[in-house]
């Protein structure tokens, strides 16, 4: 083999230890990076208009395939606007190997326009960070920032990467380097949880992680049947399986009231792989501490830890005789008449196909979903873990990168979609079996609540006026046709039965503007 620059001992390296996917949006100090992926065909590059829709996408991906792709990211300002999405990942514990390019090492000194404090950028996202100095290091650095986001229970990994440490010769590659897996819960606190349950008072069990897949979830669902507990999965997990044939657990609310309704009477909260519940916001004169008071938390697992095998030990020792409870195969009857908050969820839990996967940012619109989907076939459900919006489309895009042969099911508030509509056309560069039902209210419906919420004044026309996103009403179909997107809208469940249908039966992206008045 000649001898290889250091983009190219990247590339090499990152394919080597796994991770097959780029998404990208490059500039001139990553040129090299660009011309190296024809020397490593195994590598696969997807171009994004915009960073948020780089990183919300390598979110995805990850979240489906376990495993990391890499972001390509042009100096600062590229890692300044990927990292909203970088935030859900953070959250959601995803591995993903950030690529940030950066100015030849000689040419910092000069304060160019472009230059800024990468590593404060990211080190906000209290991951794991290097800057590679030299082209020789570049290999072994890439390995070890694959190995870094696969740590558990997983994180983002930014390597820095200077244009001349790029373009050099001497690149080397480097072995994969094993990353730290999770650790396993002493037998000690196994014990000491499983007699929480066996005390006889009020349990709640919040799992999250790792604990949202099958495993997880039956051992949940037994040590509940056995003692009575109530069990709740986080109010935001990365990944959770559900449908028939599986445990229908609920979601812990996202609203205070609900949790406070949902808690009510526990004397025990015990914690797998989730954090004690606090609400989302500060409100004036309510508590931020929403577990009940007087109620004890126990820690069974730290979100690092093997939180699945931890749920399976305390439910051998209180549940040793005791199945799950499933949820059957059942679906919504497809209603009819003019779309609804209450009804089109119905209309997806009537027709949603066998091993979907949903990227859910339905948001106020979405409140109803998961009753609706209960029974429906076995599928995955991506959510907002980091509460950053516009997330759903990037990551529907990633996730359909991730898994070219499940169909992707992108349920997409208005608002929060124009945040990184550009993913649209990055699926119809890639045909991506991506269908997004797009839930036009034509406001920021969440935030119309939260004005009330907090206890400010509502009702004033400047108020308004910063919640109402018509005026001009935005022509979805238009949008997303311009990108190479085929598009329809529907304003009653039978359009919008009939469409989805379609969706699923044609490969390749389709959207539906679904136009369904707020909730609130």
């Amino acid at each position: 083999m000649s001898e290889l620059n250091g983009a190219q001992s990247l590339i090499r390296t990152l394919v080597d230890a796994g991770v097959e996917v780029c998404f990208a949006n490059p500039g001139t100090s990553e040129m090299h990076f660009v011309a190296a992926l024809d020397t490593v065909p195994e590598m696969r590059g997807v171009l994004a208009l915009f960073e948020g829709v780089v990183t919300g996408a390598a979110d995805g991906y990850a979240r489906i395939a376990d495993k990391p792709a890499a972001t390509l990211l042009h100096l600062g300002p590229g890692l300044g606007n990927g990292l909203a999405n970088l935030h859900n990942a953070r959250r959601a514990h995803t591995p993903i190997v950030n690529v940030v390019g950066d100015h030849a090492t000689y040419h910092k000194q000069y304060d160019a326009p472009l230059e800024s404090d990468i590593e404060a950028v990211a080190g906000s996202l209290e991951g794991w960070v290097r800057r590679s100095e030299h082209t020789k290091d570049v290999g072994a650095d890439a390995a070890a920032a694959v190995a870094a986001s696969q740590d558990a229970p997983g994180r983002v990994a930014t390597l820095i990467l200077p244009a001349d440490a790029s373009w050099g010769e001497g690149g080397e590659t480097c072995a994969p380097i094993p990353p730290r897996v999770a650790q396993a819960v002493d037998a000690t606190t196994v014990k000491d949880v499983a007699e929480v349950f066996g005390a006889g008072e009020p349990v709640a069990l919040l799992i999250g992680g790792s604990a949202c897949r099958e495993e997880g979830l039956r051992a949940a669902s037994r040590i509940a049947a056995a003692t009575g507990a109530k069990v709740f999965v986080e109010t935001f997990p990365a990944r959770l399986e559900r449908g028939a044939g599986l445990p229908a657990i609920e979601r812990l609310g996202y609203l205070a009231e609900q949790v406070t309704y949902q808690l009510d009477g526990i004397k025990h909260v015990v914690v797998a792989g989730a954090k004690a519940p606090v609400s989302f916001f500060a409100y004036p004169g309510k508590p931020s501490d929403l577990v009940p008071d007087g109620a004890q938390v126990h820690t069974l697992a730290a979100v690092g830890q093997d939180i699945t095998r931890a749920l399976t030990e305390v439910a051998d020792l209180v549940a040793a005789d005791t199945e799950p409870v499933l949820a059957q195969a059942s679906r919504p009857a497809l209603p009819s008449g003019p779309l609804t908050p209450q009804n089109w969820v119905d209309v997806i839990g009537a027709l949603l196909p066998e091993n979907a996967i949903i990227a859910d940012e339905a948001n106020t619109s979405g409140l109803l979903l998961p009753t609706a989907t209960a029974g429906a076939p076995r599928h995955d459900i991506l959510t907002l873990t980091g509460g950053a919006i516009g997330y759903g489309m990037p990551v529907a895009t990633g996730a359909a990168v991730a898994a070219p042969d499940r169909p992707v099911l992108n349920l997409q508030s208005d608002g929060s979609a124009l945040y990184t509509i550009s993913a649209l056309w990055t699926q119809a560069r890639e045909n991506l079996n991506v269908t997004t039902v797009l839930l036009n209210n034509r406001a920021y419906a969440i935030l119309r609540m939260e004005l009330q919420r907090v206890g400010a004044a509502s009702g004033g026309p400047k108020a308004n006026e910063l919640l109402d996103l018509s005026r001009p009403d935005m022509d979805f179909v238009k949008i997303a046709e311009g990108m190479g997107v085929p598009a329809t809208r529907a304003t009653t469940a039978e359009e919008l039965a009939e469409q989805l249908q379609r969706a699923f039966a044609e490969p390749g992206p389709h959207l539906i503007d679904a136009v369904v008045p707020p909730l609130l």
